[in-house]
């Protein structure tokens, strides 16, 4: 199993980010959050690993912290739920967000995943339920439901999904109304 792995950021894409250590270039799936936050090409990086082992793929899948990459795993036990499925609720909001919104039923949260139904929502809750603890969660599913506003306020402006995730992902914690919160977002795009 590799549990991490560190080197320079080689490339960065959508989905994906290439670590080079020793020659070596490691083509390591991440979550959109992930590659936001990872340093410009030619920089160190780090990221905490999971290893996945298929008939037709062997991959790597990539997280800055140990609590991401425990959920992750954590989302994988579950039935029905592979890594593509697993990463795209992943992208669905931070971890302590994504814990509390299972740890209280909101089915509605998680199903905001791309590739993610009611159905399998449902299972994760049912099979993850109180397992799941990262520090404190108070207050976390009334952020998750506002940053679930903020998104779809962006997308009605003409912003795609994956620029509004991107925008809200880089927004200082500390705001925390509505529209001081959508205010900053427009003026970052202005830039």
């Amino acid at each position: 199993m590799i549990y991490s792995v560190g080197g320079i950021v080689k490339r960065k894409q959508d989905n994906w980010v290439v670590l080079e250590q020793n020659g070596l270039g490691y083509k390591i799936f991440v979550p959109l959050f992930v590659i936001s936050r990872l340093p410009e090409t030619g920089q160190e990086a780090m990221l905490f690993t999971h290893h996945h082992v298929r008939e037709d793929a062997n991959d790597l899948y990539g997280f800055l912290s140990d609590e991401e990459l425990s959920l992750f795993q954590s989302l994988l036990s579950v039935s029905g739920i592979g890594p593509k499925s697993a990463m795209g609720i992943m992208g669905v909001a931070p971890v302590n967000e994504l814990v509390a919104a299972i740890n209280e039923g909101r089915v509605d949260l998680l199903s905001k995943a791309s590739g993610v139904g009611k159905k399998t929502a449902e299972r994760a809750i049912l099979e993850l339920k109180g397992k799941l603890s990262f520090g404190d969660m108070s207050g976390t599913i009334k952020k998750m439901e506002g940053d679930g506003e903020l998104e779809e306020a962006l997308v009605g402006l003409g912003y795609s999904k994956t620029q509004a995730k991107t925008a809200i992902s880089k927004l200082d914690p500390a705001i925390k109304d509505f529209q001081l919160r959508l205010r900053a977002v427009l003026k970052e795009y202005k830039k």
